[in-house]
Parts: C-alpha cells; sequence; structure tokens
C-alpha cells in the first residue's frame, strides 16, 4: 500500500478514543443548553449550491470555498459557514411562519485556505439561530446563550466582546465613503492595522475629523463605559442609533447576571458581510482565535425570498476543546468498558453476564481467551 494513504490531507484529522469522548461532551453541553432555551434541532447538506455562498450574501470568499460540479454541470461547495445555510432553510420551510423560530445545529464546515497558521479546514461547529426577532431582548438572549454555553461545557475564563457594524457604517456613510473603499477600511480596521488605515482614508481624501472618528475606533474597547463615551463624539443618526442599542442591550444583559464575562469593541468588524447590527465573538487563553462568535443579520434571509430580522451564534467545537485542555479542565468522560473473557465452555454464561451488564447501563466487551502456547 502506498505509505502517503495512511495520512490525512493537509488540514484535517482523525479523531478517536478518549479525545472523541472529549469532544462529544462539548457537542452535547453546548446542544443541551441551546435545547434548554426553546431551540429545536436541525440539518442542512454538506453541500450546497454556490450561490448559498456566494459574492452578494456576504459570506467567505469564492478561493476559499472547496468546489466541485455535479452530473448537470451545477456548481456546488462544501459549506463554509452555516448561517447562509440556515437562512435559506429557514426561508423554504418557515416562510408562514408569524412566530419567532428557534433552531440550533450540529456539523462541520469547510475552508479551502493556504494560509493555515496551524488551524484545521474541517472545523466542527454547533450554533443557534432565533428568526423573527428583531429586538434588543433577541440580541441579549444570543449574547447570553454563548455564554450560558461556554459555562456549560467547564470553561470559566472567557470574554465575550460586542461590537456594532452600524456604528462604523454610520461614520463611513457621513464621511462618504463608497462601499469597496468601506470594505477595505474594515478589513484594515477588523486587523487593527492602523497605518493602512490610515494611508486609504488618506487616498481618497477624507476629512481629519471623519479620518480620526473612523481611526479612533481601533481604540474603542473596554467597558459600557467606552460605549457612553463614542456617543458623545458623533452626529450620525445611524452611529447614534448604533449607540442607543449597545446600551440597551447591556441594560438587558445585567438581568441575566453575566455582565461580568462582556466587553465592548466598536472596532470589531467581521468578514462576513451579511451582519447589520451587533457582532460578538468570545475569546479565552491559549486559543488565539475566537471560540464562539455571531450577530444580528436582518436582511440575509430576503436573498432568499423571505424579509424578516434574524441573530444567530456559532461555537468552535474543536477550539473549546483545546482550551479545556490548555486551560487544563477536566472533562467528564464516560465509564470505561468492563471486559469479560470468556472460553468455549463458559460463553453461554460471560454471554448471559454481558447482556445483564448492558442492560444495566455498562460498556462490555467480550474477549477470547487465547490459548497458552
Amino acid at each position: 500500500m502506498n505509505q502517503i494513504l495512511l495520512h490525512t490531507p493537509e488540514g484535517v484529522r482523525d479523531i478517536y478514543g478518549k479525545e472523541y469522548a472529549r469532544k462529544l461532551f462539548v457537542e452535547e453541553s453546548l446542544r443541551s443548553k441551546l435545547v434548554s432555551y426553546g431551540y429545536e434541532d436541525i440539518q442542512t447538506p454538506t453541500f450546497e449550491f454556490f450561490d448559498v455562498f456566494s459574492k452578494e450574501i456576504g459570506t467567505t470568499a469564492s478561493k476559499d470555498l472547496y468546489k466541485f460540479f455535479d452530473k448537470e454541470g451545477n456548481t456546488l461547495v462544501l459549506r463554509p459557514d452555516f448561517t447562509p445555510s440556515i437562512a435559506r432553510c429557514a426561508a423554504k420551510y418557515f416562510c408562514e411562519e408569524s412566530v419567532p423560530v428557534r433552531c440550533c445545529y450540529m456539523g462541520n464546515t469547510f475552508i479551502n485556505t493556504s494560509n493555515l497558521q496551524g488551524k484545521l479546514k474541517e472545523v466542527t461547529q454547533t450554533g443557534g439561530e432565533l428568526i423573527g426577532d428583531g429586538s434588543v431582548e433577541a440580541d441579549a438572549e444570543m449574547v447570553n446563550l454563548v455564554i450560558e454555553c461556554l459555562l456549560n461545557t467547564g470553561l470559566e475564563h472567557f470574554q465575550v466582546s460586542i461590537g456594532q457594524v452600524e456604528y462604523f457604517k454610520g461614520i463611513c456613510e457621513e464621511a462618504g465613503l463608497d462601499e469597496e473603499t468601506e470594505l477595505h477600511l474594515r478589513e484594515y480596521i477588523s486587523a487593527k492595522n492602523y497605518y493602512a488605515a490610515e494611508n486609504l482614508l488618506q487616498e481618497v481624501g477624507v476629512s481629519d475629523e471623519y479620518c480620526n472618528l473612523l481611526l479612533n475606533t481601533t481604540n474603542l474597547f473596554g467597558s459600557i463605559d467606552v460605549v457612553k463615551k463614542a456617543g458623545k463624539n458623533i452626529r450620525n443618526a445611524r452611529a447614534i442609533n448604533a449607540i442607543t442599542r449597545l446600551e440597551r442591550l447591556f441594560e438587558v444583559l445585567k438581568l441575566y447576571g453575566n455582565e461580568k464575562y462582556i466587553s465592548f469593541d466598536l472596532g470589531m468588524l467581521s468578514k462576513y458581510r451579511y451582519y447589520t447590527g451587533i457582532i460578538f465573538k468570545a475569546y479565552t487563553y491559549g486559543i488565539g482565535d475566537a471560540i464562539a462568535k455571531g450577530g444580528r443579520y436582518d436582511s440575509l434571509l430576503s436573498h432568499f425570498g423571505k424579509e424578516t430580522p434574524a441573530v444567530g451564534f456559532v461555537a468552535v467545537v474543536d477550539d473549546i476543546l483545546e482550551a479545556l485542555s490548555r486551560q487544563k479542565v477536566q472533562v467528564p468522560l464516560p465509564e470505561g468498558k468492563q471486559i469479560l473473557i470468556y472460553t468455549d465452555e463458559d460463553y453461554a454464561e460471560v454471554l448471559k453476564e454481558a447482556q445483564a451488564l448492558r442492560s444495566g447501563g455498562r460498556a462490555v466487551e467480550m474477549r477470547r481467551k487465547e490459548p497458552q502456547a
């Protein structure tokens, strides 16, 4: 056999034994908390039509998708992101619903990027979507769900950082930036690349006032006091409404009693362009990227024929598992299997014992006694 066939492709891996048992625990910990809030399971296909993740939708760049063709010549992709799939599904099956729909899911996503930096190309995600509710209370429910889901896995030390894309968009609008410039600026500011952002604004002739406002978003992170301070320095109605919404959100979140896990970052801007309001990311020790992220996407379902607001989040199971390991958090594992040895003479008796133990919930492996050499 060719030796290379024993190895997986770059960016994917095998998981087995105790590691997989820990992963199953994390998955169930996340799912059980979502179910406790009334979220119902939903499953979408592993691959979809390319248009579900097109540039117009505002999701993963085409160059980072795994693309292939079916027999009819349609371009298909392995899903890189759950939210557009859930939006498509909701628009199809819940188009007549007049009450909010809560759904949760679990599965793998695939991103074909060559710039791995140690990241996997296939990761397991669990998430929840609240469709049909545009209220600040819905925003708070989703943010608090992230907190409670992470606590349920055993993590204790993490922060959920909240931003508001409308704040940034409002200032860009008043500064007269076109969409292409805004997208480039968003990329620089999201990466905290202050100098590239400054050069871009100078090239397009933005006034010093708006240049300073936009660049200063990279410094607007911390407690709710940072949000209140930012609100005093703007005149744009869109940006002011965003600040007001964040202040209201914090008041609702305090009712849950988990505000110690909350911080704010007005320079946080997602690569996914379908977000229309709050966005949030959860960070913890030992992991360089967000272990959970989400936000409001009130326009996404309209691409699939349903005009309705929505908000959701996704947790990256693999990264949570890694965080638990690095922080030395003990994950409860199922009781180990019991091994019963049998011979031809006592097989029936041992089988009866094994069946009784299995009926009681024990894992039992039967092994034939090897004859002595």
